[in-house]
């Protein structure tokens, strides 16, 4: 049996779930996710609390189980507390300003680069090196924070680019070093 899959989840209060067939739709304080669970996965909701279960024992069960669990488990973190992940910008001149929802970058090209937010994103722009992207689903925030880390990737001599902040950044000697 798998360990994170037999877990139950607790459902905090303020929080509606709704399970119907393979759909398990949550909705809470700062918004609602759905989710389509893989096929031989169910779960069922007893009270203030959500089980993911399996029918058998097969490979892949077993391997959607813990999975199917983990990610209802966001979903429900997602609608009490919601995402975030902070993008430091270092560089000469290397800044973002907010354009309605959007983003403008400089960030050392011969032009700026507008970033459009998807649906259910949105910015803080604490300093003009500074950003926060906040949102409900997990998977989006992540994937819009690596989306604005490929603006400009870090470089490895220098450090200058966009990098999540407490990254460990991998810096090389350079030439100088080898005499």
């Amino acid at each position: 049996m798998s360990r994170i899959g037999k877990m139950p989840i607790a459902i905090p209060s303020g929080v509606e779930i709704n399970v119907a067939g393979q759909s398990v739709s949550v909705k809470g304080p700062k918004g609602s996710l759905t989710k389509v669970l893989a096929e031989p996965i169910t779960a069922k909701q007893e009270g203030s609390t959500l089980t993911i279960s399996r029918p058998d024992e097969t490979r892949l069960s077993r391997s959607l189980h813990g999975m199917s669990r983990t990610l209802v488990a966001n979903m429900i973190e997602g609608v009490t507390k919601g995402y975030s992940k902070k993008i430091n910008i270092v560089g000469v001149g290397y800044k973002v300003a907010a354009k309605g929802k959007n983003l403008e970058f400089a960030l050392g090209y011969s032009h700026p680069i507008n970033f459009i937010a998807d649906e259910g994103i949105t910015f803080k722009i604490d300093s003009p090196t500074e950003i926060t992207v906040v949102g409900i689903d997990k998977q989006l925030v992540g994937e819009t924070t690596a989306k604005i880390q490929k603006l400009r990737k870090v470089d490895p001599y220098k450090g200058k680019g966009l990098h999540l902040e407490g990254a460990y950044i991998r810096r090389k000697q350079g030439k100088t070093g080898k005499k």
